[in-house]
């Protein structure tokens, strides 16, 4: 780096980086390898909601709207999602990656309110979908989104979506699946540490660009601390965040 009132050596021509982090600094920072552990938990219920938010088209929580559909007609070379950009309504056409509305409402959400687990696997998901408004509710925790991401979106959504959007959610869904495992595969994580790249850009070509933050972006780095650090269930925040409610259930028994 430069002078702090000079811009970064190479600035516009071979990156846009204005700060140098200071653990950098650290004589060992270079030499490790994993330098920010990725919480898993986080990072596959925001991918969820993002997904199952844009399917289900779930008003104010969907990354497609009108304001993603017109950045889209100036942007992308998508004429089936292009709008006018001088109009003002509130309904877009649906895109090839929603389903529509009686799908929405008879076969998921229904479906979800009347679905039966084994004591303790997950939460009454009946609590966590609103029928009346045809949206989630905040009932719906990081382990229910953990649930619904690896064992029942691609069931839910094998005969709604074409066979290219699904077979994409599905990787998705499977890519956590395995990343999850108790028991890690070397070979197989490190063919998804290839294939992980291809699979974001095949969901770019789905996606409106509003629907990528950096959570989408952060799942190309998960194979390759898998297979680093080990299985996730050392490293990711369900224990810490349980440890972390237990003691404070203890501190309010006390202080009563």
């Amino acid at each position: 780096m430069e002078e702090p009132n000079q811009e970064p050596y190479g600035y516009c021509d071979t990156h846009k980086w204005t700060k140098r982090s200071i653990f950098w600094e650290l004589p060992y920072w270079k030499d490790l390898l994993i330098r920010h552990n990725l919480d898993v938990m986080h990072t596959e219920k925001n991918v969820f909601d993002n997904i199952f938010n844009t399917v289900m088209d779930l008003k104010g929580k969907t990354k497609d709207g009108l304001a993603a559909r017109k950045d889209m007609t100036i942007w992308c070379d998508r004429p089936e999602l292009s709008v006018d950009l001088e109009y003002q309504g509130k309904e877009v056409p649906k895109a090839v990656y929603q389903v529509t509305e009686p799908q929405k409402t008879a076969i998921i959400l229904k479906w979800l309110a009347s679905l039966k687990f084994p004591d303790g696997y997950c939460s009454n998901l009946s609590r966590c979908v609103d029928m009346k408004k045809l949206t989630t509710t905040e009932s719906m925790k990081t382990h229910d989104a953990h649930v619904i991401m690896q064992r029942l979106l691609p069931i839910a959504l094998k005969e709604m979506l074409p066979e290219h959007v699904w077979s994409c959610i599905t990787e998705i869904s499977l890519l956590f699946q395995l990343i999850c495992s108790s028991i890690l595969d070397a070979a197989s994580l490190r063919r998804l540490q290839e294939s992980v790249p291809i699979l974001m850009c095949n969901l770019e070509k789905i996606m409106p660009p509003s629907f990528f933050d950096t959570m989408e972006h952060l799942i190309i780095h998960l194979p390759y601390e898998a297979l680093t650090a080990g299985p996730v269930f050392y490293r990711w925040m369900y224990r810490f965040e349980s440890l972390v409610a237990i003691s404070f259930k203890k501190r309010i028994f006390i202080s009563q």
